[in-house]
C-alpha cells in the first residue's frame, strides 16, 4: 500500500514540475528590486522564469546587473505600473503567471505550494496570506489577511480590494477570457481585474503567509492614497451592480 501511495505521490509530483511558472516583477526607481529578484529566483520549484519589466527607471537600475543572466530583462518607457505587467505577461512562456511587486518578497516555497494548491483545487486563480516586512527586512506583523466564506469575501470586494497582488498565481489561459489589466487605471488595476475576474471564476484562498509585503516610507499606497481612491471609487461605480447580482445568487443558493 505504501508503495503504491509513494508511487502515486511521485507521478503527482512530476507532473506538477511540468508546469512552468512565470514570475513578473514591474520595476519602477525601487531600491529594493534585488531582493525581490533574488527571492524569486530562490524559488524551491524550479521550473520558472523571472522576468523584470524595467518601467522607465532612471535609478537602480544597476541593482538588476548580477542577475542579467538569470532573468529575462525587458526594458521600456514608463507608462504604469498596469503597462509593465501586461508588457510581462504577453513575454511570459509559463503556464501560470506571478506577480511581484519589486519591494516585495516571496517565500522560498510560495510557488510550489501555490502551484500544488492551484491544481488541486481545479482553480484558475489563487491568493494566498502575506505579512509585512519593513526595509531593514523584519517581519512586523502576524498574516494580515482571514479566510472568509464565499459570501464575506464578495462583500468585502464590493467594498475595497481585499487581494495583495504579490500574493496571486494565475493561469495564464485566463487572460484570454477576462482580459488584461487595465492600462487606464494607473493605480487600481488591481482591484479592477480582480472583480472581472471574480464574476466569472471562483477564488480559492490559501491561508499561509507566503508573500512579503514591504511597508516604508516611499510605498506607493502612501504617495498617492488619493488618487488610488478615486479610482477605487471609479470601480466600485463600474461594477457595483454586478457585484450585488453575484452577492444575491449565492446568497439564494443558485
Amino acid at each position: 500500500m505504501k508503495e503504491s501511495f509513494d508511487k502515486n505521490q511521485n507521478l503527482h509530483n512530476l507532473q506538477v514540475l511540468t508546469e512552468k511558472v512565470s514570475i513578473v516583477i514591474p520595476f519602477y526607481n525601487c531600491k529594493y528590486v534585488d531582493r525581490a529578484i533574488t527571492s524569486a529566483l530562490a524559488q524551491s520549484y524550479k521550473n520558472i522564469e523571472v522576468i523584470v519589466v524595467d518601467d522607465g527607471s532612471t535609478i537602480y537600475v544597476d541593482k538588476i546587473t548580477p542577475f542579467l543572466k538569470d532573468i529575462i530583462y525587458l526594458k521600456k518607457n514608463n507608462g504604469g505600473t498596469a503597462t509593465a505587467l501586461n508588457e510581462g505577461i504577453k513575454r511570459a512562456s509559463g503556464d501560470y503567471f506571478v506577480w511581484l511587486s519589486s519591494d516585495d518578497e516571496l517565500h522560498p516555497s510560495k510557488v510550489a505550494l501555490q502551484l500544488d494548491f492551484i491544481k488541486k483545487n481545479k482553480a484558475m486563480i489563487s491568493y494566498t496570506n502575506f505579512i509585512w516586512i519593513n526595509s531593514l527586512n523584519r517581519h512586523i506583523s502576524s498574516p494580515i489577511n482571514t479566510n472568509l466564506d464565499k459570501i464575506s469575501f464578495y462583500r468585502s470586494l464590493k467594498s475595497g480590494c481585499p487581494i495583495n497582488g504579490s500574493t496571486i498565481m494565475i493561469k495564464l489561459d485566463l487572460f484570454q477570457d477576462v482580459g488584461l489589466f487595465d492600462e487606464s487605471l494607473i493605480y487600481a488595476h488591481d482591484y479592477d481585474l480582480w472583480i472581472r475576474i471574480v464574476l466569472k471564476y471562483e477564488i480559492p484562498f490559501l491561508d499561509q503567509p507566503l508573500t512579503y509585503y514591504r511597508v516604508h516610507r516611499k510605498m506607493g499606497t502612501r504617495k498617492h492614497l488619493p488618487e488610488i481612491e478615486n479610482e477605487v471609487l471609479t470601480i466600485q461605480n463600474r461594477y457595483g451592480q454586478k457585484l450585488d447580482e453575484l452577492i444575491a445568487k449565492v446568497e439564494g443558493g443558485l
